[in-house]
């Protein structure tokens, strides 16, 4: 796998907008409730996607194939409910710096899995000791964050 240092801003911009988006949503879970703030940040973000598909056109795929694939690639909706009901439910409790950190061990110790596994039909890329040293660094800074 080649490195490439526009996916890793990228995923830098990933990052810091999952950090805004946890700390937006914890705002806005205190004001209006858990499952009515997690219905209007999909709401809106159904909306801000039909105008990409439909009105934009920015699409580049097709519907045509969507009954065709296996089912368990439907699972995304229901896990970005859970992920914004969790991550929402940890900040308050936790703050940002500290539930942000425990997420990304936990996206990452489940990301090595995947990728040692293949799983989802995506390319195999081994797990080694330094990914297991990675790990164990990234947990112990949340430890740290969490006595700071």
């Amino acid at each position: 796998m080649a490195f490439s240092p526009i996916a890793l801003f990228i995923a830098l911009v990933a990052g810091i907008t999952m950090a805004l988006q946890g700390s937006l949503n914890s705002s806005l879970t205190k004001k209006i409730g858990l499952w009515e703030a997690t219905f209007i940040v999909h709401l809106i973000a159904t909306l801000v996607l039909i105008l990409i598909v439909f009105v934009f056109r920015m699409g580049k795929g097709s519907f045509q194939d969507l009954f065709k694939i296996p089912w368990y690639l439907y699972l995304g909706g229901l896990l970005g409910v859970i992920i914004t009901a969790t991550v929402v439910l940890s900040i308050p409790k936790l703050g940002v710096a500290v539930a942000t950190t425990a997420i990304i061990v936990g996206q990452v110790g489940t990301a090595c899995l995947i990728d040692h596994l293949g799983l989802f039909g995506l390319e195999q890329i081994h797990f080694s000791w330094l990914k297991a040293i990675g790990i164990v660094l990234l947990a112990a800074g949340a430890g740290f964050m969490l006595k700071g």
